[in-house]
């Protein structure tokens, strides 16, 4: 996925205002199969799997026994016997080793990732561009949030799910890697004249910040719990047995030392990956930035990070060190953008 197409503001706003088609096949995909392959899912994840129905879908955390994060994931079930697993690409194999040692002796495992293309259409249009794109609408169009199902687009057999990463409504499309190209084309076609426009991973980024989504390697790691990340909801303590599950229960247990926040920069400067969070009462560091950027929508600059449980309250004042000048800021509320 290029960086851009036509400029990151102007396919931000076209996500925002109409839809955005994003090619995501470098996304790891990993199916696994048999009898026993619902157990196996859910001992990987924090959430609860069981609670899926057959076209159903899910957002989680997958953890190591130290109750830190290995990565975020979705999880589908075709059936109880067939569930596929969407893993960020920088953790393509570390996940695929995990997964496929989880699976040994349980059940069948398939790294299709390369086999499988993956396309994002994004955007308060994005149903009516699908309307004009695949062969038989009724399904597609009862799709409830995070649920999925099989469909044709352009006489092409892909799987559809209402799912995505940009804080707008939309769909995740699955097909075979050589069908991809004519997939997208046939979106395209219908969408042009509705405003779709191709996207990439600018406006990846910025559309996922302002709907506080978090992206792994920035907001979320190893270094990082579910818990401090402000992914609690996606933690399941009731469950019977799953990796990491006795170090949360102590984390969560434990009072917190840092928490992850929204903030509004309201000086002169932009908040970057890595720069330091000070308080502006003594100039100490109370934690660092993981991800910001000027917000297309909202007209201003906004971040994410960790900072001190202390300094974690909506409307606690922050100082952004952007190399060496202290800028003014602000906790608040998130998401920063929500659609209505």
């Amino acid at each position: 996925m290029p960086v851009q197409y036509t400029g990151i503001v102007d396919e931000h706003h076209a996500v925002r205002q109409s839809a955005g088609l994003f090619d995501v096949s470098h996304m790891g995909e990993f199916e696994l199969r048999g009898p026993y392959a619902a157990h196996v899912v859910d001992y990987l994840i924090t959430n609860d799997a069981s609670k899926l129905r057959d076209g159903q879908a899910l957002y989680t955390a997958a953890c190591n026994d130290s109750g830190t994060i290995d990565d975020d994931l979705i999880v589908y079930r075709h059936s109880q016997e067939r569930w596929l697993i969407v893993c960020n690409a920088s953790n393509h194999a570390k996940m695929s080793a995990i997964v496929a040692r989880a699976a040994d002796n349980h059940c069948e495992f398939d790294d299709i990732t390369e086999a499988t293309a993956l396309i994002a259409l994004q955007g308060p249009r994005a149903f009516e561009i699908l309307a004009g794109a695949v062969d038989a609408f009724a399904p597609v169009s009862a799709l409830a949030p995070f649920s999925f199902c099989d469909a044709r687009i352009g006489n092409v057999a892909c799987t559809i799910a209402r799912t995505g990463y940009t804080g707008e409504d939309g769909v995740e499309i699955f097909c075979a890697s050589p069908d991809a190209e004519s997939v997208w084309n046939t979106l395209m076609s219908a969408g042009a004249p509705l405003g779709l426009k191709p996207a990439g991973l600018g406006a990846r980024d910025t559309l996922r910040l302002e709907a506080r989504l978090s992206l792994y390697g920035n907001d979320i790691d190893e270094t990082t719990n579910p818990i401090e990340a402000g992914l609690g909801w996606v933690v399941k303590l009731n469950k019977s047995s799953f990796v990491g599950k006795e170090a949360l229960e102590a984390i969560k247990a434990a009072p917190l030392s840092r928490k992850m926040v929204g903030f509004e920069v309201t000086g002169r400067g932009v908040a970057r990956h890595g720069y330091v969070l000070r308080d502006p009462a003594t100039g100490a560091a109370i934690g660092t930035c993981t991800s910001g950027s000027p917000s297309p929508t909202l007209g201003k600059s906004i971040g994410l990070g960790y900072v001190s449980t202390a300094h974690s309250a909506i409307g606690s004042p922050l100082w952004v060190d952007c190399r060496g000048k202290n800028v003014e800021a602000v906790v608040v509320k998130t998401p920063f953008y929500k659609r209505s």
